[in-house]
């Protein structure tokens, strides 16, 4: 008898010390976050060997990888590239990535992703001589989406000193001795991503899509072309998003739609701008008429709302059928299908003042834009008439953060072409906040997924600008 009380007692100790084992598991259980492993596709490419000819399956997360010459992946194959992994050209011969299936560039805000030349230095110093800075030398081709890719996916990335001029092009959509562009692609059913990353430089577009479905968000782009480019040169079967983004001293505008190119089968160009801030862009395009902010022409359409536009040579430009700069006629856009509202313009100078609704452009003025029409067009204001603008001059300030306004610094906007150390996030009492618009849709052809698609399609916001007060815009 004695013998089985102890037995019970041994038991119900036993029991009783299991019992917490399991308490203390289940709460650790609670307090521990297991790290999901990285996503991986194919097998794991050695940095040994430096990246050449055709490639699949992973670079990995932390490693550096050296490219050597162009480097292909097939239709039907991906290549991975993993948080962390940098890139490197040497920046003596003009190589591309050339997309036939899919690449994804899945960098982290913790650990970006790298294509640059390291043994080259960012001239990022006002009043700096442009003919000798290297963002416009182009120091490696792009990553070239050809006819049959299927995804070109790139997050938190890094694309430096890109859009170089090829000798003999790698590609069916871009001719030998043309520039490769830093992003770029040729199939209308191809879907694309740039989303949190950062462009810098290029000899002209660092993206030009001659088709493709685009959804371009929360990214920063300096330096884009030398004596002409836009951030965004869109042409014919193309159809997407451009929202969120901070443009910095474009060489001509920050996104244009074209429907140039249109191919049978292919969408007409189709795009939406919207929450950008484009900032001292126009200054390296010389030609009259040129360049400055937003532009549709040749056969686009679509619509902008809640840009921040400060300090640019043009307003927003829409070709109609009266465009006609030295001689040059220019190829109207679908006119009776774009849509806009709730634009914001700071300008510094009279000359730009006078340009806020393009001379001899038939953008119209809306009721919501900022500065008010009615505060400086004339009664009876026919679209593309010139105008005296001096009722507006270094009116309506954003209060950045981090920006002087009026422009001080060295009386020249064209240096301003880098962030640097400047911050253009919003005041609390900014006049921009609060003035956007909601009542639009973003359009949804690319899918939303962690490794295939966008993080997600950020909507408008009710503030002006690619940094609205509730943080859901560029994190940058």
């Amino acid at each position: 008898m004695k013998m089985q009380i102890k037995l019970n007692a041994l038991a119900s100790l036993l029991v009783a010390g299991v019992m917490a084992t399991l308490t203390g598991c289940n709460k650790s259980q609670e307090d521990v976050v297991v790290s999901a492993p990285q996503f991986k596709v194919g097998a794991a490419i050695s940095t040994k060997t430096p990246l050449a000819g055709v490639i699949k399956g992973t670079l990995l997360a932390d490693s550096t990888y050296r490219v050597t010459d162009n480097v292909f992946i097939n239709e039907g194959d991906t290549l991975l590239i993993q948080p962390g992994a940098k890139i490197h050209f040497d920046g003596k011969g003009v190589w591309s990535f050339i997309v036939k299936g899919s690449l994804l560039s899945l960098g982290t805000q913790d650990k970006p992703v790298y294509f640059t030349v390291p043994t080259t230095t960012k001239t990022d110093v006002l009043g700096a001589d442009v003919t000798k800075d290297p963002a416009y030398s182009g120091l490696w081709g792009g990553i070239l989406g050809e006819t049959t890719f299927k995804n070109i996916i790139i997050k938190w990335t890094h694309l430096e000193f890109g859009g170089g001029r090829v000798v003999t092009s790698p590609v069916s959509f871009i001719a030998n001795g043309g520039v490769a562009y830093t992003l770029s692609s040729a199939n209308s059913d191809g879907i694309v991503v740039l989303e949190d990353s950062w462009v810098y430089g290029a000899v002209d577009d660092p993206m030009r899509p001659f088709g493709g479905k685009y959804n371009v968000m929360r990214n920063t782009f300096e330096k884009c072309g030398f004596t002409g480019g836009e951030a965004w040169n869109v042409k014919g079967g193309t159809v997407g998003n451009f929202a969120y983004n901070l443009i910095i001293g474009s060489a001509t505008n920050g996104p244009k739609g074209s429907n140039n190119g249109q191919k049978p089968g292919q969408p007409q160009t189709n795009l939406l701008f919207y929450n950008n801030t484009i900032v001292h862009s126009g200054y390296r395009r010389s030609a009259d008429g040129r360049g400055g902010s937003i532009n549709f022409e040749e056969g686009s359409r679509g619509g902008f709302y809640n840009n921040l536009m400060i300090n640019d040579k043009y307003g927003p430009r829409i070709v109609g059928a009266t465009a006609n700069y030295a001689g040059n006629a220019l190829v109207v856009a679908d006119t009776a299908n774009i849509k806009y509202s709730n634009n914001y313009n700071y300008v510094d100078s009279l000359k730009m003042a006078n340009q806020i609704y393009p001379v001899l452009f038939t953008t119209k003025p809306q009721a919501s834009d900022i500065p008010a029409p009615s505060t400086f067009l004339p009664t009876g204001y026919k679209l593309g008439q010139a105008y005296d603008g001096s009722a507006v001059v270094q009116k309506n300030n954003p209060l950045f953060v981090n920006f002087p306004l009026p422009y001080v610094a060295t009386k020249k906007v064209a240096d301003v072409s880098f962030v640097g150390t400047w911050n253009f996030r919003l005041q609390a009492s900014s006049p921009a906040i609060g003035k956007g618009t909601t009542s639009f849709t973003p359009m949804a052809v690319v899918p939303v997924s962690a490794n295939f698609g966008s993080t997600e399609i950020t909507p408008p916001s009710t503030d002006v600008g690619c940094y609205p007060s509730n943080g859901k815009g560029n994190l940058h």
